[in-house]
């Protein structure tokens, strides 16, 4: 028991490190492509975060567009911007490079370009609206769909790494690839738990899930497969997605 345990919370522990803020990996460390099944644990940890700071923020008077804001910036510190990073270098390699090479090494360019700049617009801005507007709503339903959303977005990563190969020799599309059915079956079936929570989150998840399908055949023609990058803008996708859907269903 003791053992199942430790490899437990060490799996849990690699994923916050592997999708979210630097922490110590207990022992046993686990295969980081067998950690995918505890992606979507984690979005309950992100998705609660800004969810609080929602509701915190609303209860003292803020104005829901404020509120928002600052829940998604709650949002994006706690998770060291780590997706937005990967939605930024996508966009900036998948348009600006010509051949696949091409592509790769821009995603690897610490540099933001034109691209990534406008999709870190259009990503944040969007997010920011659909939270102002399911805060208007209803402040419960809008911290429930926070949680919702952060974890059945974090199962997109976890697909796409059963069904793309690693682009590169090296990086964390590759240390990830090799993912066991198992492990994305368990992640899956996590936000499948959650979405069971309200009618309308069965509804995120089929549409997050024909976006992770569309996305995977777009990273396959372009690079070939998938890289940190690839993970970390699926779950980007996953996001908006997911809110867009809320906001239509609520109108």
């Amino acid at each position: 028991m003791r053992i199942r345990s430790a490899a437990f919370i060490a799996r849990i522990a690699c994923a916050v490190r592997c999708s979210e803020f630097p922490v110590p990996i207990p022992e046993p460390v686990p295969r980081t492509a067998n950690a995918v099944r505890a992606f979507p644990l984690v979005g309950l940890l992100v998705g609660g975060i800004a969810g609080i700071v929602l509701c915190a923020t609303l209860a003292l008077g803020l104005p829901a567009p404020v509120a928002a804001l600052l829940a998604l910036a709650a949002q994006i510190v706690t998770t060291g911007a780590l997706h937005e990073d990967g939605l930024a270098d996508v966009a900036d390699g998948f348009w600006g490079g010509q051949t696949r090479e091409r592509r790769l090494e821009i995603m690897r360019d610490s540099r933001i370009g034109s691209y990534g700049t406008l999709a870190l617009i259009l990503s944040v801005g969007l997010r920011w609206q659909a939270i102002s507007l399911l805060a208007v709503y209803d402040a419960a339903t809008a911290f429930l769909a926070l949680i919702v959303v952060a974890v059945t977005s974090r199962a997109v990563p976890a697909a796409l790494l059963a069904v793309l190969p690693a682009a590169r020799a090296d990086g964390l599309g590759k240390v990830a690839s090799g993912v066991e059915v198992g492990p994305v079956a368990a992640a899956i079936a996590i936000a499948c738990g959650t979405a069971l929570v309200t009618p309308w989150a069965l509804v995120v998840l089929a549409v997050q899930a024909i976006g992770a399908a569309l996305f995977a055949g777009f990273a396959g023609l372009r690079i070939g497969g998938q890289t940190g990058d690839v993970l970390g803008a699926s779950e980007q996708i996953g996001e908006c997605l997911g809110l867009v859907v809320l906001v239509t269903a609520m109108a």
